[in-house]
């Protein structure tokens, strides 16, 4: 029997990527003795995405004597010490392996900082694969993220299967045209009406978790 693919997005899914950034910044500007507005500013523009060149900027505007790499590798050690990943998410995770399902990650970002992220939470060796975009500069929503992922898990994304993530647009919207059924993890957020639907809507990942894994046994029961 074929195994099916799910692809989990990595921050504000798998791990919280907002709480460690709070925690990081409030460091980062006593560790270079800014104020609270400085922390603002660092903040915000680290809260989408983040690459060295994002440094240059902080580096320039606050005047740091620190080289760009300096920040930049400082920030990749600093994010990997903080961030972690419940310990019943990597459970869900190998119980979803162990039920047959092919288990991926698929993520936006730079490759040092989500490498570092998957490695120090331990999801590398809970997954059969994951893909970074900037590894072949391939972003969510392209198509060409969710074939690669689905590549390095070793199954063609034509045959199908579920993309898991909080961002409407990259996860859910990016998964749709990519052929896969989605689950939105809404993090407490009403759904935008203006967007097409997730097929499912859950509260967080172990719920997603929980729900794939009903899927699966229904489907074995079925064809049983």
């Amino acid at each position: 029997m074929r195994r099916p693919l799910v692809l989990f997005d990595l921050d504000n899914t798998l791990v919280d990527r907002r709480g460690t950034l709070d925690g990081w910044a409030a460091e980062f500007v006593s560790r270079h003795g800014l104020g609270d507005e400085a922390r603002t500013y660092v903040l915000g523009m680290v809260s989408e995405r983040t690459y060295p060149s994002t440094f240059d900027t902080i580096r320039t505007r606050f005047r740091l004597t620190a080289p760009t790499e300096e920040l930049w590798r400082l920030y990749c050690a600093d994010i990997a010490a903080m961030v972690s990943c419940p310990r019943e998410v990597l459970d869900g995770l190998d119980e979803l392996r162990a039920a047959g399902w092919r288990v991926g990650v698929a993520t936006n970002g730079a490759a040092d900082i989500q490498w570092a992220k998957l490695r120090a939470t331990g999801i590398a060796n809970h997954v059969d694969g994951a893909f970074v975009s900037e590894e072949a500069d391939a972003r969510k929503p392209d198509v060409r993220h969710f074939a690669l992922a689905a590549e390095r898990c070793g199954v063609a994304l034509e045959d199908g299967g579920w993309m898991v993530g909080d961002n409407p647009v990259n996860d859910v919207g990016g998964g749709h045209t990519a052929g896969l059924r989605t689950i939105w993890v809404d993090n407490g957020r009403p759904w935008d009406s203006r967007v097409p639907a997730p097929d499912h809507t859950v509260a967080d990942v172990i719920d997603a978790i929980d729900r794939l894994l009903h899927i699966e046994a229904d489907h074995v029961s079925t064809v049983s």
